[in-house]
């Protein structure tokens, strides 16, 4: 039963605010992507797991409080050693409330941390957060945690400001260092900024070290350097032992790295030419602090077009991996071609004239769509089906089983990451219209291939 206390929690109307107060206030945060078991005690009934759990290392890694001995009526019983404290929950605006960190040594080292407040984990979609922070007090530390949703904007910040890959599962930062190591990255660039300023070339200089490649190169760059490291000279999907996992480490990890590295350029520059100008003058504190004000406007343009730029970014880069693995593979397609009426699918394999021909052989054909995140938008592709088969490709964690449920019915099927077919934090497994990457290739593109050709 959910505590009273907890129905005035609503959806929180600024938990990025939350979420840098915590940073500011801690001396170690803990993060963990949620595993389902981790959420499914508060959204089911009769779950044997209650809470969250904790990994050995974390558990005597010192941040948690020292677990004690529990005093027992049978002393010949398996010892069970426990600890509570007491945790805030700013979502919840609530006083601190106590929490068990318990371990049960009959089950190993299996170590759950519970009496958390259900609300805030009942509706939290798969791969979501749960971050804490330790503040050192006298003569005890003091908790702060906060569930961070995967779908939000939170999460994302929170990626960007922690360096959170996508195979990311648990860790332990510390805050300052983290904003420390991004600032360092920023102060570096600009000590090279205001010389080229000061020299008067901002421009030039803007034009050969700021300035963000389009979605094409960026995507290039992303492949050449996986290519590098995992010394191969193609992407191809019968040859790379899990296609899917390449598909996501280069569009999540690899190029979303490099997209921060020129984002982070190209905002240095622009802020320094909105408030500074492109020429060098002189100026005091107080000019300074005039051309921020009077730009402010300027200035949340650019902030916004930033977070923009991001989210669009997504979409195309995951696109053109896909095309360029095709190719790798020698598998025929076309992309982007009209199919009817507002139908224009991602790749149509092997080709538009194949899909219209009216003996049986055509059957053969089939519609793959790519979609970065989901959420909705699978909705989109729907229509783009027709006769033929369609297949939605994502590399996208937190979809929940009763949206997989909702595609299968309408005849959609899904091709994923490897990794993510049987995730614990995810929630494909058991679905038959969901397949890995490598099964997609093997099961359905390469015995089609004879026709296509």
């Amino acid at each position: 039963m959910i505590d009273k206390r907890e129905l005035r929690y609503s959806e929180p109307q600024n938990d990025t605010n939350l979420l840098l107060a915590l940073l500011e206030k801690t001396d170690r945060i803990f993060v963990k992507k949620l595993s389902n078991n981790d959420r499914d005690w508060a959204r089911f009934e009769n779950k044997h797991q209650a809470g969250i759990y904790i990994t050995r290392e974390h558990r005597d890694g010192g941040f948690f409080p020292v677990l004690i001995a529990k005093v027992r009526d049978d002393p010949n019983s398996d010892e069970i050693r426990e600890s509570f404290f007491t945790i805030t929950w700013p979502q919840l605006d609530l006083q601190p409330r106590d929490t068990r960190l318990v371990h049960y040594t009959s089950k190993g080292q299996e170590t759950h941390l519970t009496r958390l407040p259900k609300s805030l984990f009942a509706n939290l979609l798969p791969a979501s957060y749960v971050v804490m922070g330790r503040i050192q007090c006298v003569p005890t530390s003091a908790y702060e945690c906060l569930t961070i949703n995967s779908g939000s904007e939170d999460a994302v910040y929170l990626s960007e400001l922690l360096n959170i890959g996508p195979d990311f599962l648990v860790g332990e930062y510390d805050p300052s260092a983290a904003i420390e190591v991004e600032q360092g990255l920023v102060l570096d660039f600009a000590e090279r900024v205001i010389a080229a300023w000061l020299e008067g070339e901002i421009g030039s200089f803007a034009a050969a070290n700021a300035s963000m490649p389009n979605t094409v190169e960026l995507a290039k760059m992303a492949r050449d350097q996986y290519l590098d490291e995992q010394t191969i000279k193609e992407l191809n999907p019968f040859q790379i032992q899990a296609p899917g996992d390449a598909l996501r480490e280069i569009s999540r990890g690899i190029e979303w790295n490099l997209f921060r590295e020129f984002q982070r350029r190209e905002r240095a520059v622009a802020l320094v030419r909105i408030i500074m100008g492109d020429s060098p003058v002189r100026c005091d504190a107080a000019q300074v602090i005039r051309r921020l004000v009077d730009e402010l406007p300027k200035i949340d343009r650019l902030m916004l077009s930033a977070s923009q730029q991001r989210k669009s970014r997504a979409g195309y880069s995951y696109e053109h991996h896909i095309g360029e693995m095709l190719m790798g593979g020698g598998v025929p397609f076309e992309q982007q071609v009209p199919i009817g009426h507002q139908k224009r699918p991602d790749f149509v394999l092997p080709s538009l004239k194949f899909l219209n021909e009216k003996h049986t052989v055509a059957d053969a054909g089939l519609i793959l769509s790519a979609k970065t995140t989901l959420r909705e938008r699978w909705k989109q592709v729907e229509r783009e089906k027709g006769r033929h088969a369609l297949y939605l490709t994502t590399v996208d964690e937190n979809i929940a089983s009763s949206t997989i449920k909702d595609m299968a019915s309408f005849g959609v099927r899904l091709v994923i990451p490897e990794g993510l077919k049987d995730s614990k934090e995810a929630e494909y497994a058991g679905h038959e219209n969901v397949l890995s990457f490598r099964e997609f290739c093997d099961a359905i593109i390469e015995p089609r291939i004879a026709a296509w050709t």
